[in-house]
């Protein structure tokens, strides 16, 4: 009888599949209250890397971080129309504490452009106070009822970044800076991701901005999944909350605002974009595990080995993990690896002591084979950027291989629902299109313009719909 697959494969049910690599590579487990879930340690390393790379890149833009409260009064999210409309159904509200009812109930926050501005309300007084660039990392509530572990659960983890500035130009420019230095530059060089830029239409926008600027990403079953996202907010929230500097020649201004978030549903897509029916794919520079060397059999000189070159690796600036647990069984240990997504495996037993080699096994092209002990460290770090280019390629390609050019509604409904994307311009389509698009549970990810560039205004002459399903 044929051995029965570890992983539902990706083409008899995508959904299941995902959810069993969810499982069976220990990166998170349903919570007690339906739609939280419990992040497991190899999950929450994946979190802990993408932070430490997004938190690098937004402190080179100036913004420093800061915490606010995680409840929020009732109150505040009375204060602008659209906002509170937008995330009224999703409000998770406390009415008791400490025994008793609440003088205001207190919301959760679903995000902190209320709290945060409270707070900026006090602290610009003069131009000389800006730019503020704040961000917070942070957990979010709010109320999912189809939920999905990473890609819509009621409370997740993310950062959140709130700006002021002196004029509309600085927001504008800033907004667009986090959304290519921080966020593209982030998903294509270190989590191997094509991402398509472009600029949200009004449906679609964020409520209470002017223009949201998205990364949209193409997922292993075609489907598109909204990455990060960078608002320009106008001054709907300086006006709520009276925000108001003095400014260079003595008159008070109201200021101009930016927020911008991206959140663990990033590993949602680390598992949609690059995994496969073994399991995860991590690119290399992502990695918290770059090379695991397994050692085959408890054989004192291949225990000693194997952690010898952990050593020699980790010394040459390898992330590496030695695998010593000879009481379980290799085949095993390989197996859990494989779907735990490690870029590279090095495996040691005595016949390869005896040959003075390893055997190598690279998970993002696959195959393996054996290479000499001795190149094994200079090897490596030519081998792990290989396998991150190859990943951002065939991301890439899957893109631009399922993406088709559309004339009118229907063509670009038929691609949609058929699995890939689809192009069409926004002249043709139009808010009366997009509207109708619903009906197929099709929507507008973004609007670029002909050269794939991110348009200027959401009328701009030009600009292209990408059409596609989405998570």
């Amino acid at each position: 009888m044929a051995k029965a697959p570890v992983l539902t494969p990706r083409a008899d049910d995508f959904p299941r599949w995902y959810q069993d690599l969810i499982t069976k590579a220990e990166l998170a487990d349903n919570g007690p209250v339906r739609g939280t879930m419990v992040i497991r340690p190899y999950g929450y390393g994946l979190w802990e890397r993408m932070q430490a790379e997004m938190d690098a890149r937004i402190k080179e833009t100036g913004t420093q971080n800061a915490y606010f409260p995680l409840l929020i009064p009732e109150s505040y999210l009375a204060r602008e129309a659209d906002h509170v409309e937008g995330f009224a159904p999703e409000l998770a509200v406390v009415t008791h504490g400490g025994g008793k009812e609440l003088e205001e109930p207190a919301v959760v926050r679903p995000t902190s452009e209320m709290i945060i501005n409270e707070y900026f309300s006090k602290w610009v007084q003069s131009y000389r106070d800006l730019p503020l660039l704040i961000n917070q990392w942070a957990n979010v509530v709010r109320w999912e009822l189809r939920p999905r572990l990473f890609l819509r659960t009621s409370e997740f983890l993310w950062q959140e970044g709130h700006t002021a500035h002196a004029t509309y130009e600085e927001a504008r420019d800033f907004a667009a800076r986090i959304h290519r230095a921080v966020y593209e530059d982030f998903m294509l060089n270190v989590l191997a991701m094509d991402v398509v830029p472009g600029r949200k239409t009004v449906m679609e926008r964020f409520a209470g901005a002017i223009n949201t600027l998205t990364l949209e990403g193409m997922m292993g079953d075609g489907k598109a999944l909204q990455m990060a996202t960078s608002h320009e907010l106008g001054q709907n929230f300086a006006k709520a909350f009276n925000t108001r500097y003095l400014s260079k020649d003595g008159r008070q201004e109201l200021v101009w605002q930016t927020s911008w978030g991206s959140t663990t549903r990033m590993i949602g897509a680390l598992v949609m974009m690059h995994g496969d029916d073994n399991g995860l794919r991590v690119p290399p520079r992502l990695a918290q595990i770059q090379a695991v060397v397994l050692a085959i059999k408890g054989d004192e000189t291949v225990l000693a080995k194997v952690r010898e070159l952990g050593d020699r690796l980790k010394a040459a600036g390898v992330r590496v993990h030695v695998d010593d647990r000879t009481d379980t069984p290799f085949g095993r240990r390989a197996v859990d690896w494989e779907l735990k997504g490690v870029p590279v495996r090095i495996e040691i037993g005595p016949r390869d002591l005896e040959n003075g080699t390893a055997m190598l096994a690279r998970r993002i092209p696959g195959g393996k084979g054996p290479v000499p002990l001795d190149e094994l460290v200079a090897l490596l770090p030519k081998v792990l950027e290989e396998d991150q280019a190859l990943l951002l390629e065939q991301s890439r390609e899957r893109r631009e291989s399922r993406t088709a050019e559309a004339s009118t509604f229907e063509e670009a409904v038929e691609v949609a629902t058929a699995g890939g994307w689809a192009r069409i311009p926004w002249a043709v389509l139009g808010e009366e299109g997009e509207a109708k698009l619903a009906d197929h549970a099709v929507t507008v990810r973004c609007l670029v313009a002909e050269d794939g560039s991110v348009p200027d205004a959401d009328d701009a002459p030009g600009n292209v719909a990408v059409v596609a399903r989405a998570y």
